[in-house]
C-alpha cells in the first residue's frame, strides 16, 4: 500500500502520513461568540503525580464566587474553563473524554466515585475497555460528596487515587447547586483550583483562557495508528480530533478497519484508498483547526461519492468545510439525556453530549438540510447532505457512557461505506488495509499523554500543506 502511495499521490503526500501544518493564512469562520475574560496562552502541560491531598482547597472563579472545600486529588494547582455535567454515572468515562481537555469538569450529581475506577482493561479489538482515552483529560474535578469508600467488581483503585496518580487535582464539599446556578447563569467561566494555597480571583496569570488554545493539537494522535476488525474487510479512515475509544469500537465492531491520522493530515490526498472517511470528536474551538477545514473542502469537491460521517467536533468542522459558521453556546451541553429531534423522520432520541460550540444552522448552503436539533435550546445538533452520502451528528451516538437511542446512524454509515466498496469492485478496487502497513503502524494513539510539551513542529516525513 506504502508503493500506492507514492504512484498515486505523488511524491509529496507519499513522504508521509500526516501534516502538522501550520498556515495561519485561511479564514476563521465564526458567528457569535459569548465573551470570557482573556487570560495568558500558557502550556497546559498535566502536574505529575502526587500522594493523595487532603488538605484545604480553594475554587475560584474570575470575576465571580469562591467555594471553599477539601482536596482529594493531586496536590496541583490548575486553571481552565469551568464547566458542568449533569450525567448521573460514568465519571471514568467522563473524565478521560479528550473533548474535557483543559476544562474544570463540575459534577452535578452529589455523589461521585461510589464505585471505583476500573482497569485499563483492553478488549478483542485493543481497545481500552473502560475509558475513553489512556489518560484523565480533565484538568480539574469539582464534585459535592467524594466517595471515601468504593465498591464495584470491576474497580481497582478510588477516584482520589486515581485523580492523584494522573496528577489531577480534585475538590469536594462545595456547594456545587450554587457553582451550576452561576455558570447557567453567567456562562461557562475561567476558573483556578488551588490547593493549600488561594489565589487572587483578580489576577489574571493565575488563569488559563483555553479558548485561545488549539486544543485539538494537543489531544489528536502525533502519527498515524491502525486498530483492525475481524468482522469484515471495510477500511475507514478517521481523523482523529481527539476520538473516543467507544468510536473506534463502533466502527471496527461493525466490520471496519480504522486507520487513524492526525487532525489536520491532508485526507483529500489518500481518501481513494480507503471505503469512507469518519471525523472525530475533540475540544475547544473549532476554528483553530483551520488546516483540516481546509483539507475537509478539497476531499467533499474531489470525492463527491465518499462517505463521509462527523461526530461533535467532527460535525462542526465538516460544517465549516462546508461554509457553515459556528457559535459558543452561553454554557454548553454536557449530559446523557438531551433530547435530539430527528427531522427526516420526526422521532426523538435521548442522547449523550458534551460540547460547547454548535453550528449555525441559518448558515447552512442549499445543498444541506437540518438533521437533527436540541429540544432543550433549539440549537443544531446535525446535518445531512441532499443529494450525498455525506452527515454528521453534534451529539455521541457512540454514548459511553449515555443511551444508545442513536446506535442506528452508525449502521446508516456502515451501509453507505458497504455501497461504496461494492461499486470499486466494478473496477476491481479493493481498499482493503496492506498487511505491511497494519504491521508498521501503531495500535493506539501516539504522542498524546497531558504530560507531554505542546506539539508544533512536523512529524518525521510529513509535508506542510500550501494555503488556498
Amino acid at each position: 500500500m506504502l508503493s500506492l502511495f507514492r504512484t498515486r499521490c505523488g511524491p509529496k503526500a507519499s513522504s508521509a502520513f500526516g501534516s502538522m501544518v501550520q498556515s495561519s493564512a485561511r479564514v476563521r469562520y465564526m458567528a457569535t461568540v459569548q465573551t470570557t475574560t482573556t487570560g495568558r496562552v500558557p502550556q497546559l502541560t498535566r502536574p505529575k503525580g502526587t500522594p493523595i491531598s487532603r488538605e484545604r482547597a480553594t475554587l475560584t472563579i474570575k470575576d465571580g464566587p469562591i467555594f471553599h472545600g477539601k482536596s482529594f486529588g493531586a496536590k496541583a494547582n490548575i486553571s481552565g474553563e469551568a464547566v458542568f455535567t449533569t450525567s448521573l454515572v460514568g465519571y471514568p468515562e467522563s473524565m478521560t473524554d479528550p473533548s474535557y481537555r483543559g476544562q474544570i469538569l463540575v459534577f452535578t450529581q452529589p455523589l461521585i466515585g461510589n464505585y471505583g475506577v476500573p482497569s485499563s482493561a483492553r478488549d478483542e479489538h485493543g481497545l481500552l475497555r473502560y475509558f475513553e482515552s489512556p489518560n484523565i483529560q480533565a484538568a480539574g474535578i469539582v464534585v459535592s460528596d467524594e466517595a471515601e469508600h468504593h465498591s464495584h467488581w470491576t474497580a481497582v483503585e478510588s477516584l482520589a487515587d486515581w485523580c492523584a496518580r494522573e496528577g489531577v487535582p480534585a475538590i469536594s464539599g462545595v456547594d456545587t447547586r450554587a457553582i451550576v446556578t452561576y455558570l447557567r447563569e453567567q456562562g461557562s467561566s475561567l476558573a483556578r483550583l488551588a490547593i493549600g494555597e488561594e489565589y487572587d480571583a483578580d489576577e489574571d496569570e493565575a488563569y488559563i483562557d483555553p479558548e485561545g488554545i488549539n486544543l485539538v493539537r494537543r489531544v489528536s494522535t502525533k502519527a498515524p495508528f491502525h486498530v483492525a476488525s475481524n468482522k469484515g474487510d471495510l477500511h475507514v479512515a478517521l481523523l482523529d480530533c481527539g476520538v473516543k475509544e467507544n468510536i473506534l469500537r463502533s466502527l471496527v465492531s461493525r466490520g471496519a478497519s480504522v486507520t487513524a491520522f492526525p487532525f489536520d493530515y491532508p485526507i483529500h490526498k489518500v481518501a481513494h484508498h480507503f471505503d469512507g472517511v469518519f471525523i472525530s470528536n475533540g475540544p475547544g474551538d473549532p476554528t483553530h483547526c483551520q488546516d483540516t477545514v481546509y483539507h475537509l473542502k478539497k476531499l467533499m469537491d474531489d470525492h463527491e461519492q465518499l462517505p463521509i460521517m462527523g461526530i461533535c467536533m467532527g460535525h462542526q468542522l465538516l460544517a465549516l468545510a462546508a461554509g457553515a459558521k459556528t457559535i459558543k453556546l452561553k454554557y454548553g451541553n454536557r449530559a446523557h439525556n438531551i433530547p435530539a429531534l430527528d427531522l427526516t423522520t420526526g422521532k426523538c432520541h435521548i442522547t449523550s453530549q458534551n460540547h460547547g460550540y454548535a453550528v449555525d444552522a441559518t448558515s447552512l448552503s442549499a445543498e444541506w438540510k437540518e438533521y437533527f436539533i436540541n429540544l432543550n435550546d433549539s440549537s443544531n445538533e446535525g446535518m445531512i447532505h441532499k443529494t450525498r452520502p455525506i452527515f454528521s451528528a453534534q451529539f455521541h451516538p457512540e454514548a459511553k457512557g449515555g443511551p444508545l437511542d442513536s446506535a442506528y446512524l452508525f449502521d446508516a454509515y456502515m451501509e453507505s461505506v458497504s455501497k461504496y466498496k461494492q461499486s470499486n469492485a466494478k473496477f476491481q478496487k479493493d481498499n482493503k488495509p496492506s498487511p505491511l502497513l497494519v504491521d508498521l503502524l501503531s495500535k493506539e494513539r501516539v504522542g498524546v499523554h497531558p504530560g507531554l510539551p505542546d506539539f508544533h513542529g512536523h512529524a518525521a516525513g510529513m509535508v506542510e500543506a500550501q494555503a488556498a
